[in-house]
């Protein structure tokens, strides 16, 4: 698996002509304006660099992208049942419109750990985002997005930078350090204290991903990125994990990578375990995987600082849509931030998660797919897509701010 294939992106090499999407300030009054951006450039003959829907992302992402990289990123498990249940559960919710609000200006901004984020999103964390770009430094590149974004990332354990570097390319803003909990508890304990020491501002522990789930199109191609020896720099680079190795990965990465493949994962984690996790750091601790009320309650209890209500994606194992899990998750929260990912796919979508009492909503695969498009810019681009669509949807809707996103403001349809 070489990452994706140097091909240009599909339909856009004839009319980008000198389109710089960066020259659109991200933070500006209103979100929105960025379609404006777009409408005056084609006044030049200018059309946009990538395309500006999820469904346009993915067609161009898996012409430009090696297939088996492809199915692993776009994959799910078995069926792909929950995965396609995930973005159709956004489809039953309908925003009611409320006029002459006074919406004309809005405010994204959310509260999270004691700071004030300018958007509600986050960028979820991806696996082989570090596969993901033509340089193959897709880490480096979603934290440069979230540098010029503003955009916080919650980056994966599993990276093909160290995280020392994907740390500092973050600059201002804030990241966080998603934690696939090793069986090696040294270990374990190793990549929080670098994760602290490099600057991020919280953990989020996976707890779903103890063992891979049942993918059928990574099992047809039987073949699975790091076992190849993609994504796995922070396991590479730690002390603790070298070593316990014959040889360093320079010299054996095969043998490395098999070591990678005996600690990843901790079937045995419990509740038991949740005291050893706390211990762990003071940064704010979330738990990622987080579905039922009573879990909420134990984590609660347990000192956690946050939950993060997702199932994956739908990748690890078939359950029913996350969104329709959240808002019992919220009322069992109480004051405890709810983070939230799985199947959102647009602005949209982003607004319904926070009326359903979301604090802060994860994007996942449409950033990937602009990752492979346009790297940092890519990455930028579809973040800029979204938040105008959220912005433009809140306001023509006649919402002003997150606060004024409550289910009452949600209906079935």
């Amino acid at each position: 698996m070489s990452g994706v294939r140097r091909s240009p992106e599909p339909g856009h090499d004839a009319v980008v002509g000198t389109f710089d999407p960066s020259r659109l300030d991200t933070r500006m009054a209103n979100y929105a304006d960025f379609q404006l951006g777009l409408y005056f450039a084609g006044l030049a003959g200018e059309l946009p660099p990538y395309p500006l829907t999820f469904a346009g992302l993915a067609a161009a992402a898996q012409e430009k992208m090696e297939h088996r990289l492809w199915d692993y990123v776009a994959g799910g498990a078995g069926d792909e049942h929950t995965q396609r249940k995930n973005v159709e559960a956004f489809e039953r919710w309908g925003i009611v419109p409320r006029m002459l609000s006074g919406a004309a200006e809005r405010d994204l901004s959310v509260e999270l750990f004691g700071r004030t984020l300018p958007t509600p999103v986050f960028l979820a964390p991806i696996g082989v985002i570090g596969v993901m770009t033509d340089d193959e430094h897709g880490d480096i590149a979603t934290a440069a997005a979230a540098s010029s974004s503003g955009v916080p990332m919650v980056a994966s354990t599993l990276m093909q930078d160290p995280m020392e570097d994907v740390a500092a390319a973050l600059g201002e803003t804030p990241g966080f350090f998603q934690l696939y909990t090793p069986s090696d508890r040294e270990l374990a304990e190793s990549f929080v204290r670098r994760a602290e020491s490099a600057g991020f501002q919280g953990i989020v522990v996976t707890l779903d991903t103890w063992s891979l789930g049942y993918r059928p199109r990574d099992l047809q191609h039987a073949t699975f990125p790091q076992l190849r020896g993609y994504c796995l720099a922070n396991y590479f680079s730690d002390p603790v994990f070298r070593a316990g190795l014959a040889a360093p990965p320079e010299e054996d990465p095969g043998a490395a990578a098999m070591a990678w493949a005996f600690t990843f994962g901790n079937p045995g984690l419990s509740w038991d375990d949740l005291d050893w996790l706390r211990g762990l750091t003071d940064l704010p601790l979330l738990l990622k995987g987080i579905c039922h009320p009573d879990d909420v309650r134990r984590a609660r209890d347990g000192g956690v600082d946050g939950i993060y209500c997702s199932n994956h994606g739908g990748r690890q194992a078939a359950s029913a849509p996350a969104l329709d899990l959240l808002p019992a998750v919220v009322d069992a929260a109480g004051e405890m931030p709810v983070l939230f990912d799985s199947g959102v796919r647009s602005g949209a979508d982003v607004v319904k998660a926070l009326a359903l009492g979301a604090t802060a909503v994860g994007i996942g695969r449409p950033y990937g797919y602009g990752a492979v498009l346009g790297g940092a810019a890519g990455i930028e681009f579809v973040l800029r897509c979204l938040l105008a669509e959220a912005d433009l949807t809140m306001g023509l809707n006649g919402y002003a701010s997150i606060a004024e996103l409550t289910r009452e403001v949600l209906v079935r349809c």
